[in-house]
């Protein structure tokens, strides 16, 4: 299992847009070949055509999901120096910026893509887990909590809310919160692992167990939940 997975890499591949304290499942070596093998044909078709924006932005979202940020940021460089208004190029290169640890730039970028779309689910959300990681703790509470009033809806709002809770402590109300992203994504196994985890902490094994099983029902292989079964 991969500890501390950011709730962007989600989003990457989901297009949902993270992150705070995860976790997850990790890549299969299969999976990593596939985009490997992906990102050499998007190379070379991106060779014959440099002006296409859509290619440029294929091959920056293989480089992100290989965890090559500096290649993907240099990408979206490009992309924003012709089109400054780009959606995506805005928000990827934010996530990039992120991952290299250039926090004001990503800042940056997210609060200018909220200037071209206010109210843009996946910049807010991008600009409060990025204000939790820099440790502007009350910034980060404040807008999460402004994202789920936004979206009650939304089991990634409260997800993330949750995610933020656990990471400072607050384990009682992120288990609150992941119960009620459960509610609106009942089959969502990294959901129920992260809720594991907390009923861990707070001694309920009973129902840690219940959640663990239901991981079981939904696929996953009970000998990647040993570590979790082991503390019953």
């Amino acid at each position: 299992m991969k500890r501390f997975i950011e709730f962007h890499n989600l989003l990457i591949i989901t297009c949902l847009c993270v992150c705070v304290h995860f976790y997850s499942l990790p890549m299969h070596a299969q999976d990593h070949q596939t985009l490997r093998s992906q990102l050499k044909e998007a190379t070379e078709v991106l060779a014959c055509y440099p002006d296409s924006v859509d290619l440029r932005l294929k091959k920056a979202a293989l480089n992100l999901q290989l965890e090559q940020w500096q290649y993907a940021k240099d990408e979206y460089d490009q992309v924003l120096r012709s089109h400054p208004d780009n959606i995506a190029g805005l928000y990827y290169r934010a996530y990039a910026n992120q991952q290299l640890g250039r926090y004001n730039f990503a800042r940056l970028d997210y609060e200018n893509l909220l200037k071209v779309v206010p109210g843009h689910f996946s910049a807010q959300l991008g600009l409060a887990l990025l204000n939790q990681k820099d440790k502007h703790h009350t910034e980060a509470m404040n807008q999460i909590n402004r994202l789920v009033n936004q979206f009650p809806d939304s089991a990634v709002a409260y997800a993330a809310r949750a995610g933020m809770e656990q990471e400072q402590g607050m384990i009682e109300l992120a288990v609150y919160d992941y119960t009620e992203a459960l509610k609106r994504d009942a089959d969502n196994s990294d959901y129920l692992l992260n809720r594991v985890e907390l009923w861990l902490k707070l001694g309920r094994k009973q129902r840690a167990k219940a959640d663990l099983d239901r991981l079981v029902e939904l696929g996953v292989p009970r000998p990647a939940l040993k570590k979790w079964y082991r503390q019953l």
